[in-house]
């Protein structure tokens, strides 16, 4: 199994969330998040001052996709959905998941996700 995890523009999660659904893939984790890369945060004015906001607010994505199954389309439906072309538009990490495990069942592996 693998497990995807995105960080996203909050406004873009929506897309984002009904293309992993005509995909097949219902369930996910959201989560509201701050951080910044490469661009180092935003620097806006507010009645004549300047200030420097370092963490902007993001949404983190977090789905398993099963053994045998692609990531490929996966990734590519968040890529394509949650660009917009601009600095901070996100990035997709890929993880190998060793077990699942349903807490109130017990049931282990595939059954389990």
């Amino acid at each position: 199994m693998k497990k995807i995890e995105a960080i996203i523009r909050p406004e873009r999660i929506s897309a984002v969330k009904e293309a992993l659904e005509q995909l097949g893939y219902p369930g996910m984790t959201i989560t509201e998040v701050k951080g910044h890369g490469k661009q180092k945060g935003l620097v806006q004015q507010w009645r004549g001052s300047q200030y420097r906001i370092e963490f902007l607010p993001k949404v983190k994505l977090e789905l398993v996709v099963e053994n045998g199954q692609s990531v490929e389309p996966v990734i590519q439906a968040i890529a394509d959905n949650a660009r917009t072309g601009e600095a901070g538009d996100g990035k997709i990490f890929i993880w190998p998941v060793e077990e699942v495990v349903r807490i109130r069942t017990g049931e282990r592996g595939k059954s389990a996700v």
